[in-house]
């Protein structure tokens, strides 16, 4: 550790060379004779601890040096004087000049222990500013709220960020304590965990929120108590954190497992319920021909089919929130959408509720799939009319919303489709959950929970985003944004169509794991006038290709062993004439190449027979 520095001052060298000899073992002692030069040095040196000065010198007395120096430094004052100068000493003492004074001439102890003292005064005040500087510093730039009360709960110290989130400024919160400015039941909660943190004598850390449900300010809080010499608390220092959007981004990662892991559970359902579906459906359709003298079985077989096909729709909804079905998005011009859906609004949502649209008419078109948007639609509107059930009036909106710093969105310009009704609204804790499927409010048999749950998982899946506002009472507004497109094309409309003939005679090889799916399958085939084989998986498929001539080969996707894909691969490498055709139920089972005609589950008999004619016809 390094000498501290000391001063003299005298304009007799005998004095100056007798301080240098007493003070050197302790101290770097610098010498002058001269008081102006005292001051020239002192400037330079800013770590000189104590000046021994003495009174009466030709140029300046010792006391109106210290004087000048002590508005220059903080070193210590000691004056050297005479019984003569007495008077020159207490008002240097008076004025705070010196802090101490020996006599000429001086015992040596007591003035090397003078010095000693003021040395460590010094040092302790240098310590003491440098810890309140430190101390400044941090609570003027820290960005958390920090304070410090005493053993009664009132403010001793707070920097602007914590006298802010009490409402007032720092002058106004000193000596008062959060009761006395906040007076409310946040404050008592604080008073109680100071209290428990005083009386642990321990440091804690919780999380607390104020603010109503759903729109809390998130703090996480810690409590250092802090000891006197007696070892008894006598102040509390705390430290608050604002982890509102730590929160919010840690619910939100919550929100996308949860919903992830929900969709995956969706697509394995809705995967299997398809090939019941296949079955079922093609059975029906299949048993048709055979029942046309029997008017009372049509009507079963036709309710039947009504039922499956409403399967049908729900597990296109399940595919849809769980990202595992296809879209097929195109260039839409929203209004035109939205406009050509007054029929179908009008016999979906009854009587008793009214549509109001405002449309943007400089809305540019959308990328998005125009079925599934009709769709999210008609769902968003129904669930608006249920909110409303002694009426009222729908309100459809668009327009172009810009977004930026947005965190589940990249920066621009989105399509914007807003449905808002009066009606109830929905609670904080119901509207996080509103999105999940299979959640409803509803009663048994009025809603599959599947609404919202498709409307959420066609934004995921189109690079949109959907958002919903709504307050108990007030009503509720959900918008979905998708991302802009181009000019809009005129929508197609694809009237459906008998089954085609085969168009020339031809082998066809159907695989799959599931014998009725299969069954049917080749059942359609062969209705159409092709030659049909079955297998029921890939191994036996390949062993007929290589025993036999085929001229398509008609697999399932997901099968075990050897999925539709793999066996596609090597029926490409080895018969590369022999077209392929992918049937599936679950569009993200496996990755299916862009090259690689797919058809979806459940199908209809025309649905498969053009397919089938394209790639015969082909190949």
């Amino acid at each position: 550790m390094s000498k501290g520095t000391i001063l003299a001052v005298d304009d007799e060298p005998d004095i100056l060379i007798a301080l240098e000899d007493l003070f050197e073992d302790e101290y770097r002692v610098l010498t002058t004779s001269k008081p102006a030069q005292a001051l020239e040095i002192l400037a330079s040196e800013p770590d000189i601890a104590v000046i021994v000065s003495d009174q009466r010198m030709p140029e300046m007395t010792g006391d109106a040096m210290l004087a000048q120096a002590r508005g220059m430094h903080d070193a210590q004052a000691i004056l050297l004087t005479g019984y003569a100068d007495m008077s020159a000493v207490i008002a240097a003492l008076n004025q705070g000049g010196i802090t101490g004074y020996a006599t000429k001439p001086w015992d040596a102890t007591l003035l090397r222990n003078t010095v000693r003292q003021a040395f460590e005064r010094h040092r302790l005040g240098r310590d003491l500013a440098t810890e309140r500087a430190l101390l400044l510093g941090l609570l003027d730039h820290a960005e958390d709220a920090i304070s410090f009360k005493d053993a009664q709960g009132r403010f001793v110290r707070l920097n602007a960020r914590k006298a802010a989130g009490l409402g007032g400024s720092v002058a106004d919160c000193l000596g008062r304590t959060e009761g006395d400015l906040l007076g409310d039941g946040n404050a008592e909660a604080a008073r109680l965990a100071d209290a428990a943190a005083i009386a642990a004598g321990e440091p804690s850390e919780v999380t607390a929120a104020r603010g109503q449900p759903g729109a809390e300010r998130w703090s996480h809080v810690i409590r250092v108590p802090i000891r006197d010499a007696s070892g008894a608390v006598a102040h509390l220092a705390t430290v608050e954190r604002d982890i509102t959007e730590q929160r919010s981004l840690e619910a939100r990662l919550r929100q996308s497992d949860k919903m992830q892991a929900l969709g995956t559970l969706a697509g394995g359902i809705a995967h299997d319920f398809n090939n019941l579906l296949t079955a079922i459906l093609g059975s029906l359709e299949l048993a048709g021909p055979r029942i046309v003298d029997q008017p009372r079985v049509q009507r079963l077989v036709a309710n039947a089919t009504q039922a499956a096909q409403r399967g049908a729709s729900l597990t296109k909804r399940l595919l849809s929130f769980s990202r595992s079905r296809d879209l097929s998005p195109r260039v839409v011009d929203v209004n035109d959408l939205i406009a050509g859906m007054d029929e179908l609004l009008a016999g979906s949502l009854g009587g008793l509720v009214g549509i109001a649209t405002r449309l943007d008419p400089h809305l540019p078109a959308a990328a998005v799939d125009p079925d599934q948007l009709e769709l999210a639609i008609l769902n968003l509107c129904i669930n608006a009319r249920d909110a409303m059930p002694e009426g009222g009036t729908i309100s459809i909106a668009t327009r172009v919303v810009a977004l930026t710093d947005d965190p589940d969105l990249a920066d621009g310009a989105y399509v914007a489709v807003e449905v808002a009704d009066s009606g109830s609204g929905i609670p904080p804790d119901i509207l996080q959950r509103v999105c999940e499927p299979f959640f409803t409010t509803k009663s048994v048999g009025q809603g599959t929970g599947l609404g919202l749950a498709m409307v959420f998982g066609l934004a995921q899946q189109s690079n949109g985003h959907l958002r919903i506002d709504s307050e108990v009472g007030r009503g509720t507004r959900v918008e979905l944004l998708l991302p802009r497109a181009g000019e809009a094309a005129p929508r197609a409309e694809t009237p459906a169509a008998a089954p085609p003939p085969a168009v020339r005679p031809a082998r066809i090889l159907v695989v799959d794991d599931d014998a009725e799916v299969r069954h049917v399958t080749a059942s359609f085939l062969a209705s159409f006038g092709y030659d049909q084989s079955e297998a029921a998986d890939g191994e036996a498929a390949l062993d007929q290709i290589a025993a036999g001539r085929f001229d398509l080969l008609v697999a399932d996707l997901a099968m075990p062993g050897m999925n539709g894909v793999e066996l596609a691969e090597i029926v490409r490498r080895r018969w590369p004439d022999l077209p392929v055709l992918i049937l599936t139920g679950h569009a993200e089972a496996v990755a299916i190449p862009d090259d690689l005609p797919v058809l979806r589950k459940p199908f209809q008999s025309a649905d498969l027979a053009a397919q089938v004619s394209l790639l015969v016809t082909a190949g």
